[in-house]
């Protein structure tokens, strides 16, 4: 079932006449949104901070450059959104999201001050750190499909691909300044003040949540009747488009986004120190940042997108394992990041927009699901390879797997009659992203047990 472009009550969702924002921008014109925004990248730039210093306390501090237990601490990390799916994707359709969100980022802060007295006082061991990292999982497992549903939430359907993409880009301008901000403050201060620097940077989203105009939200599509899992992973099944993409997302996401890894074994690999990890990953973030703001300017997500994005990703990340030198490895970093958010943020954003409203929540902890819980699959695989063969070996790993997924993206073209010769050119190849797919409707006012009909659903065009 296509959906159509909600409205909010009393036309809250129309744009002020007379305010037309920049396209790249045009989500920016709803209140909500600009303020969500503002205290995501505040507190995201804290989680990368976080993010860094708790893989540089593992590696070094905690071990002897052991990258498998840095593997290890992220699948524990990561493991939990695909081991509580059930849960996860019922509990954002079921609840009001706002108040999951303001749950689970308070919760996020304590973890984080808990770490931070740990480690400042010197009493934190690697079994506490795995501890911890589980804890952060399971909390994220419940914040993740609930934030990236209440994206939706805050703009009109028209708009949504874009505050997705929007969103990814405040993601990484936050990940452009956390690591290298980490690194140089691991080296000054140490990473517990990192910890406690990241815990108050919560309050900046939290505080966005307390300002956000809840009856300017988009109304909830709820379903009655049984509302499990179930009923998602159903309606995905049946769409092969949905398929094929949580495929190449997956492929990708266990093999070749295992970055912590493979940024900090390499800086080490070249001789340098905390620092230099920080900028590696800030240097990775620059291709990001790049590939969420070129998505942001799409009028709509296209699944040939994941398929060049694929393919790049997993040839600029072969190129990067010849580099000979820190900086040479560095340049090719900006294109693997521009690669890896074109396919997240495209991936997202048409999963987003070409889901049933009423089933989003749980198609996103699907989708979630395969994206960070891909980790605790290929973490520890590409721990181990590093240890054994080096951090290159690994990495060559992660860019055959992308190689391999932009393959199964072109074999479902081919084969799902998608690929045609264009009518204006005798050599051109053109995707026909307009032929009806047919899927699994579920009424979302009677939710029941039963499978109403099967519905073909006609994606908009692409061309």
């Amino acid at each position: 079932m296509t959906p159509t472009p909600a409205r909010r009550a009393g036309g809250a969702s129309r744009r002020p006449a007379g305010r037309t924002a920049p396209a790249m921008f045009r989500s920016f014109s709803t209140f909500n949104y600009r303020t969500w925004f503002l205290g995501a990248v505040v507190s995201n730039v804290g989680t990368w901070m976080q993010a860094t210093a708790q893989d540089w306390v593992v590696l070094t501090e905690l071990t002897d450059n052991d990258a498998t237990a840095m593997g290890v601490t992220m699948a524990l990390q990561f493991g939990p959104p695909l081991a509580l799916v059930s849960v996860t994707g019922w509990v954002a359709d079921r609840f009001d999201r706002r108040k999951i969100l303001l749950l689970t980022q308070s919760i996020l802060m304590v973890f984080a001050l808990a770490v931070a007295a740990l480690l400042l006082t010197g009493l934190m061991t690697l079994p506490l750190m795995f501890c911890f990292a589980l804890a952060f999982g399971i909390t994220n497992a419940f914040d993740a499909p609930a934030r990236q549903a209440f994206v939706s939430d805050m703009v009109t359907v028209e708009d949504a691909s874009n505050a997705v993409a929007l969103n990814s880009a405040s993601f990484n301008m936050a990940r452009l300044i956390g690591p290298a901000a980490a690194g140089l403050l691991i080296v000054a201060v140490g990473t517990g003040w990192v910890f406690v620097i990241n815990a108050a940077t919560f309050l900046a989203m939290l505080i966005a949540l307390a300002l956000i105009r809840v009856n300017e939200l988009l109304p909830r599509v709820k379903s009655k009747g049984r509302t499990g899992l179930a009923e998602g992973f159903r309606y995905v099944w049946a769409r092969g488009d949905l398929k094929v993409t949580f495929l190449m997302v997956f492929l990708i996401g266990a093999f070749g986004m295992n970055f912590p890894i493979f940024a900090s074994t390499m800086a080490l690999e070249f001789g340098r120190d905390a620092d230099g990890y920080g900028l590696l990953s800030s240097v990775l973030a620059i291709g990001s940042l790049a590939g969420a703001l070129l998505a942001a300017r799409r009028d709509r997500a296209r699944v040939r997108v994941l398929v060049i994005a694929a393919g790049g990703f997993g040839a600029a990340s072969v190129v990067s394992t010849w580099m000979p030198t820190y900086w040479t490895y560095a340049s090719v970093l900006i294109f693997v990041g521009f690669c890896t958010v074109t396919l997240l943020t495209t991936a997202n954003g048409y999963v987003q927009t070409t889901t049933d409203p009423a089933l989003r929540g749980r198609v996103l902890a699907l989708y979630m699901a395969v994206v960070m819980g891909s980790t605790p699959i290929g973490a520890p695989i590409a721990g181990w390879i590093t240890d054994i063969a080096g951090p290159q070996a690994a990495i060559l790993v992660g860019g055959i797997a992308g190689l391999l997924a932009m393959a199964v993206g072109v074999t479902w073209m081919l084969v799902s009659g998608r690929l045609r010769r264009s009518e204006h050119s005798r050599f051109k190849l053109t995707l026909d992203e307009t032929m009806p797919i047919s899927v699994t409707r579920t009424d979302p006012v009677a939710f029941s047990d039963e499978v109403a009909s099967t519905t073909p659903i006609r994606l908009p065009r692409t061309d």
